[in-house]
Order: structure tokens, then C-alpha cells, then sequence
């Protein structure tokens, strides 16, 4: 018996460090928490874009002129549309069912009814078109499927409000006010990249087989759904709701790290600095949060503030989902929708990666190291004991 020798190939456990793929489309340095999409630090796109805006830039490479936005804009709102036929299987969804789960068969409904050609026939404008299409309408299938399992009329969009506030529409029937558009549109921004993160990789292995965007955009979702990906805002939001109140944080936190246990929404594979996502996010939920909120909200920021003093000098700090979760609760976003949210925003990078890898493809093909048996036996069916 003998094993095939482990180091005659590289290994890196999770691909940790490993260079799949060139863009130019996200930076990441985490040692000194900074975030740019297409050069641009993500501070100055959460102060002055627009989800449409930073959506135009990534997919496209340049910031967009007036008309350039306009005809993007527009041509997004056309999409957005739910057709008769997506309502009604929306409609007999299972009303228990995962979000995540309604998401990828919405997604995968939408390529049926409009199927591209295969392989390499499809073309990268006709790629980019439908990789639109499912950006504005992941929105709509998300607001759908909430009013539907709760007993609710389904809306269609209405076409004089932006991405995020037709979003706020379409869930909760009444347009939003200023503030809870603002929020929603500025965690779509900081969400929209993030370099080679699981989601996004898994949307390069599928679309590196010259497969359509809507089975890429699948697998991304499917990889979100994931509890280590996505999700860890509603386990946030229920920490800090198993901890009551600031009063409670320090015994509560001590206890995790004596027992090494995770603190949700600390630390994070890149970041060894504070998320400059979470330091925007961060004033905004402490301004959205109402009556019901404001006890999160202390607790939370006791919370950093032990962590901060206990593990930050291992560089473990906040990252994007400490606060998110608040600010989508302050604006009557369910705790289930924020892992779909997350997919209705990061859909702008999986397309943009997705679109940018197709013009120079390889399809990916790893190497497992094998450390199993050599040379074992065959043994017949009637000589097994």
C-alpha cells in the first residue's frame, strides 16, 4: 500500500491566497481596511453613487455620463417587471419555503422563459443583456415571494422610484420615505463587489464552462445561501437579541472568548483592520434606529466596544454584517429577507465578474492531491465478510 505524495502539488486549504482569476473591478486591502471598486474608495461611491450608478461602473469599467445613466436607468426599469406568468408560480410557492430557495427557482424560471443559445454561441452582448435583466428583477422576485406567503396582493414596480426605493415599494406597498431609500440604497452599494469572495467564484466556475449567466447567477446565489457566506447579519441581530441589553454585554462576550466561541459579525478572511463598509454603516443605523431598535443599537455598540478593547490588537474588528442587520430591521425589512437582499445587491459584481472573465475564459479546472489507498484489491462479492 502506499499514498501519492501530498507535496507534489501546491495545497492551500479554501484556495486561502490563492490567485484564480485577474480584475479590475475590486480591490481589497485588508490590512488597512480599504475597499475600491474600479479605483475608486468606496467612501466616496457610498457619499456620492447611486446602486445604479455603481452598478453602470462595474459592469462597464466607466463611470457614466448623464445620458449614459439615464438610457441605463431606463432600460433597468423595463426589466424590473414581473410577467403574469412568474406571478403565478411565485404564487404557489411553498409559503414555508427559504427565500434563498424561491430566489434560485425565480432565477432559473426566468431563463426558462427566455432561453439563450448554448455555449459559444451566445454572444457577450446578448450575455450582458440578460445579466441586466436579472439585476433589475431580483428585486421584484424577492418583494413577490414576501407579499405572497403572508397573503398579500403581488405589486408590479412603479417606474418613478430608483432601484432601492422600488425595492421598499414593491415589499411594503406605500412608497418609502427619503431616509429608509437612502439606507437601502447605500448598503446595495456597499454590498455590490468584493473581490473573490466564495459567491463570486462559484458564478466564475459555472460561467467558465460557457454556461448562461442565469445558471452563473444560480450558483451564486446557492453558494450565499451558505450560513458562512451569507446570512451572518440575522445571526447579528439574534445575538444581540440573546444578549437583551448593554448591561448584559460584558458577561455575554467574556463567556464567548473563554470559550472560544464566535462573536457574529467580528473578524473576517481579508479584513485584519476595521471593514470601511461597517464604519459607514455604523452612523446610519445608529440615526435609522427607532424605539424598538435603540436597545440593539446600544447593545451593539457595548458590544464593540469590549471587543474592540479585548481582540482588536489580534486584528479582529467589525465587518459589514454587525451592522447591517439594524439598519434593514429599521426599515421593516424581515430578519429572512437580509441574506436575498445581500443577492439582490451582490448580483451587480457576479455579473460584472461573470461578463469580465467571459472575454478572456479558461474553464477552471482545479487538482485534488489524492491521500487515499494505492493498488487495493478487489475482493469478489462471496468472499466478503
Amino acid at each position: 500500500m502506499g499514498k501519492e505524495p501530498s507535496g507534489e502539488f501546491e495545497y492551500s486549504r479554501g484556495l486561502e491566497g490563492v490567485s484564480a482569476a485577474i480584475s479590475a473591478m475590486s480591490r481589497i486591502d485588508g490590512d488597512d481596511g480599504i475597499l475600491i471598486y474600479r479605483g475608486i474608495p468606496i467612501e466616496i461611491m457610498a457619499e456620492n453613487s447611486t446602486f445604479e450608478e455603481a452598478t453602470y461602473f462595474l459592469l462597464f469599467g466607466n463611470l457614466p455620463n448623464k445620458k449614459e445613466l439615464d438610457d441605463f436607468t431606463t432600460e433597468m426599469k423595463e426589466y424590473r417587471k414581473l410577467t403574469s406568468e412568474e406571478i403565478e408560480w411565485i404564487k404557489n410557492f411553498p409559503k414555508g419555503g427559504h427565500p434563498m430557495d424561491a430566489l434560485k427557482t425565480c432565477v432559473s424560471y426566468m431563463g426558462m422563459e427566455e432561453p439563450p443559445p448554448p455555449g459559444e454561441k451566445q454572444t457577450l452582448r446578448g450575455f450582458t443583456k440578460n445579466g441586466k435583466k436579472i439585476i433589475a428583477r431580483l428585486p421584484s422576485f424577492v418583494a413577490a415571494f414576501d407579499r405572497a406567503r403572508n397573503g398579500k396582493e403581488i405589486l408590479q414596480p412603479d417606474n418613478s422610484l430608483p432601484h432601492a426605493a422600488n425595492f421598499l415599494y414593491m415589499l411594503h406597498g406605500e412608497k418609502p420615505d427619503e431616509e429608509s431609500a437612502k439606507i437601502l440604497d447605500l448598503a446595495f452599494i456597499l454590498h455590490a463587489d468584493h473581490g473573490m469572495n466564495a459567491s463570486t467564484f462559484s458564478t466564475y466556475v459555472t460561467s467558465s464552462t460557457l454556461s448562461d449567466i442565469y445558471s452563473s447567477i444560480i450558483t451564486g446565489i446557492g453558494t450565499l445561501r451558505g450560513p458562512l457566506h451569507g446570512g451572518a447579519n440575522e445571526r447579528v441581530v439574534a445575538m444581540l437579541q440573546q444578549i437583551g441589553s448593554p448591561e448584559n454585554a460584558e458577561d455575554y462576550i467574556m463567556k464567548a472568548i473563554k470559550e472560544h466561541k464566535k462573536i457574529m459579525g467580528f473578524g473576517h478572511r481579508v479584513y485584519k483592520a476595521y471593514d470601511p463598509r461597517a464604519k459607514i454603516l455604523k452612523d446610519y443605523a445608529k440615526n435609522l434606529a427607532g424605539k424598538e431598535e435603540s436597545k440593539l443599537v446600544e447593545t451593539a455598540i457595548k458590544v464593540e466596544e469590549i471587543m474592540m478593547r479585548e481582540v482588536s490588537k489580534k486584528g479582529i474588528f467589525p465587518n459589514v454584517d454587525f451592522y447591517s442587520g439594524f439598519a434593514y430591521k429599521a426599515i421593516g425589512i424581515p430578519t429572512d429577507l437580509f441574506t436575498p437582499i445581500f443577492a439582490v445587491s451582490r448580483v451587480s459584481g457576479w455579473v460584472g465578474h461573470c461578463i469580465e472573465y467571459r472575454q478572456q475564459n479558461r474553464i477552471f479546472r482545479p487538482r485534488a492531491i489524492y491521500n487515499g489507498p494505492i493498488d487495493v484489491e478487489y475482493t469478489p462479492m462471496d468472499e466478503r465478510e
